[in-house]
């Protein structure tokens, strides 16, 4: 194709961010994923079966991501007291301290795009990032 297609420009540029996010969680021993999940875990803890939609996962995804983060003891598994058979997910000490960072990450490249975008460009932005979801579970394309 001799003309870039938008769904090509928004791969690329999604691919773009998540090496970025990747490269930096790697000095930590980290990935994106796993900075992601500790973001989305609530500090009151998070049943499991919430985490997936949150991070757009797979179950089978969430399984190997939270068996890396419970390895790097990052958080601890408890049974849900309000649903036995449940588990909640929390977020141990080292995970607070890993998720403040990934935070930390997120708000710096949030940072540095509204530093670089004007106010009517993010807005023109999020506005159509929002109009092709909305085509897209309206079921409107195909």
């Amino acid at each position: 194709m001799k003309n870039k297609t938008i769904d090509s420009v928004i791969k690329n540029t999604w691919q773009a961010i998540a090496r970025m996010y990747n490269e930096e969680a790697s000095k930590y021993g980290a990935t994106m994923a796993l900075g992601y999940a500790l973001l989305n875990i609530d500090k009151e803890g998070t049943p499991s079966t919430a985490l997936a939609p949150r991070l757009g996962m797979e179950a089978t995804s969430l399984t190997r991501t939270l068996k890396t983060m419970e390895e790097k003891e990052l958080i601890l598994k408890k049974k849900n007291p309000k649903d036995g058979r449940g588990v909640n997910i929390y977020l141990t000490e080292l995970g607070i301290q890993k998720r403040a960072l990934s935070k930390d990450t997120v708000l710096k490249f949030n940072d540095k795009l509204l530093e670089t975008f004007s106010q009517q460009e993010i807005d023109n932005f999020i506005e159509m990032s929002e109009k092709i979801q909305e085509l897209i579970s309206s079921k409107k394309i195909y």
